[in-house]
């Protein structure tokens, strides 16, 4: 089965009551529209290779695995915060199963979707 068939069975059962519509299901993403505004679009490969981005309004974030950014502490897995500033990543850990880092930034950002109680780097 396709890892984005998955998680989006997996996101309508454990989420199911958080989202605006159906998890979209593209070539190689999966998009999903929660009740609190965030639009998301998440691209998973494999469990080592993943972008995971949303939008709150004006604001777009987005983590990642593109092994560059050698400097902080979370290489390869990075976030890139609403202001543009280049942080390391508060939710996600590189080589986790695919499910696991999907529902850590679903939890986190139908909390916060600026992740503004979260430290910087």
């Amino acid at each position: 089965m396709n890892l984005h068939l998955e998680l989006a069975a997996r996101v309508e059962e454990d989420f199911g009551a958080h989202l605006e519509s159906p998890p979209e299901i593209k070539l190689d993403a999966l998009i999903l529209r929660l009740d609190n505004g965030v639009v998301m679009e998440a691209r998973i490969a494999a469990p080592d290779a993943y972008a995971i981005a949303w939008a709150w309004g004006e604001a777009e974030l987005r983590i990642d695995t593109a092994p560059v950014h050698q400097d902080l502490a979370t290489w390869p897995n990075h976030m890139h915060g609403a202001d543009g500033t280049l942080q390391h990543d508060p939710l996600t850990v590189c080589g986790a199963a695919p499910w696991d880092n999907l529902r850590a930034v679903l939890d986190a950002v139908l909390a916060d979707p600026l992740l503004e109680r979260r430290p910087a780097a």
